[in-house]
């Protein structure tokens, strides 16, 4: 029975569709739309609403298949390399390709195989069997048969065979339309001027144009404030026009999340809640009349995914064709992935061969991450009963590139440095078909990926505090008689502590962060910063539970800034540039490497190339030391 509380429940995504689609259907939701007419070159996207018969056949004529000359099989048999015919003019016919065949001739003999004698005769030196370069009557397609069936969706071969056939028009179902309205009080038109606590109404831009690229329809409304009146309002005025309405925002059960009761208000609430992450506060229903309604929750990637998982299926539906299904590839997975127990898990993953292999690298999952979406190569799904893989792991991954790309893309796995972001960009300036894809797991976890073969390289400034060496001893440690690599110098770049602008509380070391009440911001484990950071300590005699903040962590230098620039800590430590990037100041700590480690047999590797041609670049090391604490002395240099 569907719910009839605005409270959440988690049922499987499976069992909220098939209830989601019998509601609708229970409240008059026709089961396809209707069928209309349209020129055969405009059908590509359309789905047929019945069979497409062949008119004619194709060709509707014997022809010639080559430029060349008809003959008639027979006059040639005798022909052979020491003994060949010659055949009078009027025994043979010049034909182009496509020419209808002439009347008594069978065969036709392609143009560089005829010797032709100064009196206009052809000379054969082999025998042609019958029909040799001759398209027959129907070959490609006969009169009256079967050329489309009902319910599939066109191609451009698909409506270019159709006009073959004779056909001049299609009998296709009606688009779909979708209208997306966007709720809440703190949502802003896109351009608007933000003040404290806007949000700017991407998810109905992006919901809109997630139905265009399918092939649908659609439309946006203006942003309705959080009214359940003025929403039920809005809600009944889309259903009017539309086959499908995306409530924005307002799914969960918050003070001001009203759409589980407005669409139950309006009409029919069929599930509100699912146990998909992200996404899972997702309502569905129906309005009055049968429209169906999904609320989308306010978190871009939960409105993206929830527009895929339920949206995209009963748009589909609603067309009379099958959902469309990604293609997939099995990958190693590049580090250990956990997922809570009663869910499905829709983790963005970006995709890179290495040795031979697929690897599947996952990137940051929280439901607001849209650039998560934006660097995907695909979904990996971690079933409900599922608590995670391990690294290594074979896992199935559906596609949102084309799979060519994957072969293309250079996996870099572990400490996080600005440099790698502007390598990717000028890689893929230099030639689109290049991706740089990093991610950032810290300088241990990239050493270990290097090792089991999941990344082609990875960066690293894990500071020795025994030798006081940076990466090198570390790579005798974690690998022994493992496989030999190589390290190539980055870049030398400033280390320290990030801090508001004038440095209001007149930080000049890591010393300063025992200050009572000070807030401090982390990296990781395993990340050479906070190597760095513990090292300093240790060298001071600081216990680092005397730093308050220290269990608090960040997996990138940006997001040390950021945590720095909202004030939600006092500083932290990172480089240079991050603290530029974000208008912020800097009390310098140390100077590091930061190094490109990969397999020895990988340096010569065709795809790292122009990579390391791009290290010699001088417009390249020029952007990378205008961003402030780098240098560039040694960038490409092998350090080992």
């Amino acid at each position: 029975m569907p719910p009839s509380s605005p409270f959440l429940s988690d049922v499987p995504a499976a069992e909220a569709l098939a209830a989601w689609q019998a509601v609708c259907g229970a409240a008059g939701c026709p089961a396809l739309t209707e069928a209309e007419t349209v020129p055969v070159q405009h059908g590509v996207g359309r789905v047929t609403a019945e069979p497409v018969w062949a008119r004619r056949s194709s060709p509707a004529f014997d022809s010639a298949a080559m430029d060349g000359i008809a003959v008639r099989a027979a006059d040639t048999v005798a022909a052979t390399e020491t003994f060949p015919v010659l055949l009078a003019p009027e025994s043979f016919v010049v034909v182009d390709t496509g020419d209808p065949l002439p009347e008594g001739y069978d065969a036709v003999v392609m143009r560089e195989h005829v010797h032709r004698t100064a009196d206009g005769s052809a000379e054969l030196r082999a025998a042609v069997p019958p029909y040799q370069h001759v398209r027959s009557i129907g070959e490609d397609i006969s009169a009256t048969e079967l050329l489309l069936p009902t319910g599939h969706r066109l191609r451009a071969v698909d409506v270019a065979a159709a006009a073959a056939a004779g056909v001049t028009e299609l009998t296709v179902r009606r688009k779909p339309v979708v209208v997306v309205v966007p709720t809440g009080d703190e949502i802003r038109p896109i351009g608007s001027e933000l003040g404290p606590g806007d949000i700017l109404d991407t998810n109905s831009l992006m919901l809109a144009e997630q139905a265009k690229e399918s092939g649908w329809e659609a439309r946006t409304t203006p942003v309705v404030p959080d009214d359940p009146d003025r929403i039920i309002a809005a809600l009944r005025e889309a259903a009017a026009e539309a086959d499908l309405v995306v409530l924005v925002a307002g799914s969960s059960a918050g003070r001001d999340d009203y759409t589980a009761r407005v669409v139950e208000a309006a009409g029919t609430l069929a599930v509100h809640g699912v146990a998909v992450k992200p996404g899972h506060p997702v309502v569905l229903g129906a309005v009055e009349g049968g429209t169906p309604v999904l609320g989308a929750p306010g978190y871009p990637v939960s409105a993206a995914l929830t527009f895929e998982i339920f949206a995209a299926p009963m748009l589909a539906r609603l067309e009379g064709a099958a959902p469309r299904e990604r293609p997939f590839v099995s990958a190693r997975l590049a580090r250990k992935l956990a997922s809570t127990l009663g869910s499905d898990d829709w983790v963005r993953v970006r995709l890179g061969q290495v040795g031979g292999e697929i690897v599947a690298t996952p990137l940051p999952r929280g439901a607001g991450v849209l650039t998560s979406l934006v660097r995907a190569d695909g979904l990996l799904v971690v079933p409900a009963g599922v608590e995670g893989h391990h690294a290594g792991e074979q896992v199935r991954v559906n596609l949102l590139r084309g799979a060519e790309e994957i072969g293309r893309t250079i996996v870099a796995i572990g400490s996080h440095d600005l440099v790698l972001d502007i390598a990717a960009s000028r890689l893929r300036q230099a030639d689109p078909r290049i991706t740089l894809a990093s991610s950032n797991v810290g300088s241990l976890g990239g050493l270990v990926a290097i090792r089991d073969g999941l990344c082609h390289l990875a960066g690293s400034h894990l500071l020795d505090p025994e030798t006081g060496e940076y990466t090198l001893p570390y790579l005798d440690r974690l690998l022994g008689d493992g496989p030999k690599v190589a390290v190539i110098r980055l870049v030398h770049r400033d280390q320290g502590l990030i801090v508001p602008p004038g440095n209001p509380l007149g930080l000049s070391g890591i010393a300063d962060l025992a200050r009572p009440g000070l807030r401090y911001v982390n990296r990781q484990r395993g990340a050479g910063t906070r190597v760095l950071l513990d090292q300093e300590l240790a060298r001071l005699g600081l216990d680092p539970s005397g730093v308050t903040g220290y269990g608090r962590e960040e997996h990138t230098h940006l997001a040390v800034a950021a945590a720095v620039a909202g004030d939600r800590v006092d500083t932290g430590l990172g480089i240079r540039a991050a603290a530029r990037a974000f208008g912020l100041d800097f009390v310098p700590v140390a100077q590091e490497p930061y190094d490109l480690v990969l397999r020895a047999d990988a340096v010569d590797d065709p795809l790292l190339a122009p990579l390391w041609d791009l290290l010699a670049d001088p417009g390249f090391r020029a952007e990378v030391e205008a961003l402030g604490g780098y240098s560039c002395a040694e960038t490409g240099l092998r350090i080992r």
